[in-house]
Parts: structure tokens; sequence; C-alpha cells
């Protein structure tokens, strides 16, 4: 089964930028869907991008043009680009797996719910 690990969060001021990373094992690329979610303090846990098994990119609207997903198939891992960071960035970020395709769309937008495979997540705090 998927093993995920992130990393490349931090602390960083308005307007600057962190690239995150999420390192993937056991498992093939080709059978699952991946993402990039967020949970903020007192909010609940929102998808942020979608990467589909084909490795096309969905961006949520409030990251369009700020985040930029990418992968690196040969080391099994996936990126986030995140520029232009604002306090409201500010939550914990996660990246996940799914091999169910019924979930993969699906649920990245009622913050992954069904989705079963997680990493531990990686902070990013933008102070005000």
């Amino acid at each position: 089964q998927a093993q995920m690990t992130e990393s490349g969060g931090g602390s960083v001021q308005a307007g600057g930028s962190l690239r995150l990373s999420c390192v993937v094992s056991g498992y093939s690329r080709g059978d699952y869907c991946m993402a990039w979610f967020r949970k903020a303090p007192g909010k609940e846990r929102e998808g942020v991008v979608l990467v589909l098994s084909d490795g096309s990119i969905r961006y949520r609207p409030f990251v369009k043009g700020r985040f930029i997903a990418s992968q690196d198939n040969v080391n099994s891992t996936l990126y986030l680009q995140m520029n232009s960071l604002q306090p409201e960035y500010t939550a914990m970020y996660y990246c996940a797996a799914e091999s169910n395709g019924v979930y993969c769309a699906t649920d990245f937008f009622v913050g992954g719910r069904h989705w079963n495979y997680w990493g531990q997540g990686t902070p990013v705090t933008v102070p005000s």
C-alpha cells in the first residue's frame, strides 16, 4: 500500500514561497490519484490540488495561479510550489493517495474523507 512522507513546510513571511515535497513508496503510480490537502485551525480539511492517475492536474480556485504542482516519477515525488503566500494559507498540508477512482475527484472536494493513504502532514505558517 502507498506510504507518503511530506517535507518542506515552515514559517515564511507574507509574500514568500515554500516548496513542499511528498515522497511516495509502496504503490504503482498509474493506479492512484494523488492530492494535496490542507487543514487550517478551526476549519475542515479541504483539497488544494488534485493529480489524477493520467498525470493531469486540477487546482482549486483559491490557489490557481499561486500554487504549482509537479511530479518527479523517477524519484516518486510529488511537489507543491507555493508562491505569494499570505496568512490565510496557514495550515497543515497533507499529501494523500487513493486507488479507488470513484473517490478521486468527488471526494477531493469534500476533504478526501474516503481517501485511504495519508502522510503525516507538514505545517505552513504565514504570520500576519
